[in-house]
């Protein structure tokens, strides 16, 4: 009884980010400022084209819709806190505020990994059976496959969260991050987390392992019908169909497996260094990341260069 009695006293949470570089805080608040307003502005123009073009109204324009809406909601749900933390000397968050940025973070991380399998698996349909792909992908199939992968990511988020935030916290309130990243949170608690440990793990495979392995055997079967296309220009334009996909999806996981597959320091400075890595490529995989993909999907695709451009021109002419 007394141990519960101590985590009522846990009613916020210290998020350290970059305190102890104060020099560095001013300049990555220009730099995620400006970085965020790019995100907004550039999956905003893509939602919209994907909307307004009736050109767009294909499930690859109506994945990209989903993916762009994704990355606002994503950046949305820690940017804010992180530049307000680059400003505020006392970088607090309450307890319901760090649930409700955990479970948005982890709902979307997850949502992305399997929307990418599914835009994988769109292509791989328009590759490898093009003549069907008007059938398999009808609009009847690729919503559900939308909305399925929102509702997984919601659905592990709950679990997730809800897990983590049924822990008893014994005082030490410090988070060494820039928001409610659950492995910095969990550090806190004062009780077993195996079953968090296991949680994570089983939702690691499902919802990282699993589309690794959908979307690197889609690819194998893509490349390899791309290969047997006679003419070159043939294979240049199969290519390039999928080539902006594969990009978001190598920079999207090649991220993640920077970020948990680098060697540990073991000398206290070593680690002190390596913690300030760890969070500014957190940062990168958080920010950087959304902002290249409506980059890369609007400089390499002349459908939607073309819609924004008709959009721009009667614009214009309307005004």
């Amino acid at each position: 009884m007394e141990e519960v009695n101590e985590t009522t006293y846990v009613t916020r949470f210290v998020l350290l980010g970059l305190s102890a570089h104060p020099k560095l805080e001013k300049s990555f608040f220009v730099l995620i400022l400006v970085m965020y307003l790019v995100i907004l502005l550039g999956n905003g123009i893509l939602i919209i084209v994907t909307i307004y073009d009736t050109h767009l109204h294909t499930p690859m324009y109506f994945f990209l819709g989903n993916l762009s809406f994704l990355d606002i909601c994503y950046t949305s749900s820690s940017v804010p806190l992180i530049l307000d933390s680059f400003l505020t000397p006392r970088k607090t968050i309450s307890f319901s505020g760090c649930t409700v940025q955990m479970f948005l973070s982890f709902a979307m991380g997850a949502t992305e990994c399997v929307l990418l399998s599914m835009m994988a698996f769109d292509r791989y349909v328009a590759i490898c059976n093009p003549l069907r792909y008007p059938i398999i992908m009808s609009k009847a199939a690729y919503v559900p496959m939308a909305m399925g992968s929102w509702v997984a990511g919601v659905v592990n988020s709950v679990v997730q969260t809800s897990l983590a935030m049924q822990l008893p916290f014994c005082g030490d309130n410090i988070i060494n991050h820039f928001t409610c990243e659950i492995l910095a949170v969990l550090k806190l608690a004062c009780a077993d987390i195996i079953t968090n440990v296991i949680s994570m793990v089983v939702a690691n495979m499902i919802f990282l392992v699993l589309p690794v392995l959908f979307i690197f055997v889609s690819y194998v079967f893509i490349i390899s019908t791309i290969l047997r296309i006679p003419s070159a220009e043939g294979k240049r334009k199969a290519f390039s169909t999928c080539s902006a996909h594969l990009t978001v999806v190598i920079i999207f996981y090649g991220t993640i497996l920077f970020m948990y597959a680098k060697p540990k320091s073991k000398d206290s400075l070593g680690a002190d260094k390596q913690q300030i890595a760890d969070k500014l490529i957190s940062l990168f995989y958080g920010v950087v990341t959304p902002m290249l993909n409506p980059l890369i999907y609007s400089l390499r695709n002349k459908d939607v260069k073309r819609a924004v451009k008709n959009m721009l021109i009667q614009k214009h002419f309307t005004e």
